[in-house]
């Protein structure tokens, strides 16, 4: 059935067309359907493990992950991927997209309305990206490798984060691959009932918890952390840990877009 159509011939067809694109929906959808007898059994949780590599994953993942495996490849970072133990804090294809923008952008997205690579390089009268190539693999590499961890460490085994008082739960600051320091912990929400009524109740760190990674540009100022909370975490392929990040906050792609975007002009130049 999956031989059929593929999640990458869905995408050409959002970017190419418009009418059949919902037939596609709804086969993407029966498609999603069918692969859940894969992943959970009575309504238990998803099963986290991953019979291939962190690269492989990535592979497996074409409408979220696409991107992002083509710009591991074009940073020549495929074979790390698959063959050391690695905790990846994944982007999505999202942030790459919002980090390339459009030359005159007139949609309703904010974050591709102001300060795009694309719609800077036009301004500075400078080649715009046609394709992920058009980017120096320098670059991709130098901001993919602040993502990267030696050592597989899932959500148990990092410590807890309160950012309202970290002197308390301050988590922990990580080497990345580049030499990088990220803070990593695990937020404790409460378990809230009622909520918003006169019979409201909250239990104090006793609600889920959600993994979180701050990029810190300089270690002697921590109050200028850039923070990406996880979206879905310990997903365990062969050699080591994904966890996707959530492209709606932090500081887009690498951790700060306007550093990225900076890069790529001067390359141009």
């Amino acid at each position: 059935m999956e031989q059929l159509i593929t999640m990458n011939t869905i995408k050409q067809v959002v970017t190419h067309t418009g009418r059949p694109l919902l037939a596609l929906l709804l086969v993407s959808s029966l498609l999603s359907s069918c692969k859940q007898d894969e992943y959970y059994t009575d309504g238990g949780k998803a099963n986290p493990y991953f019979d291939g590599t962190i690269m492989d994953y990535l592979d497996s993942r074409p409408i979220e992950l696409d991107s992002v495996a083509e710009v591991v490849r074009l940073a020549g970072l495929d074979e790390v991927l698959n063959t050391e133990e690695l905790t990846f804090f994944a982007p999505k294809d999202e942030e790459i997209r919002r980090l390339i923008g459009q030359v005159n952008y007139e949609g309703e997205d904010p974050f591709l309305k102001t300060g795009t690579a694309n719609q800077r390089l036009y301004d500075l009268g400078l080649d715009t990206i046609q394709t992920l190539s058009d980017i120096d693999s320098l670059i991709w590499r130098k901001y993919l490798e602040r993502y990267l961890f030696h050592g597989k460490k899932l959500l148990k085994d990092y410590p807890q984060i309160d950012f309202d008082i970290l002197s308390t739960f301050g988590g922990e600051n990580y080497i990345s691959y580049n030499n990088t320091v990220s803070n990593i912990g695990v937020v404790f929400n409460d378990a809230v009932t009622d909520a918003g009524k006169p019979t409201e109740t909250r239990l104090k760190y006793m609600g889920y918890r959600q993994l979180h990674i701050s990029y810190i540009p300089n270690v002697s100022d921590p109050a200028r952390w850039v923070t990406h909370p996880v979206s879905s975490s310990d997903i365990q392929p062969l050699n080591g840990v994904v966890h996707v990040l959530d492209f709606n906050q932090g500081g887009g792609f690498g951790f700060n877009r306007g550093e990225v975007i900076q890069d790529i002009i001067q390359s141009k130049r």
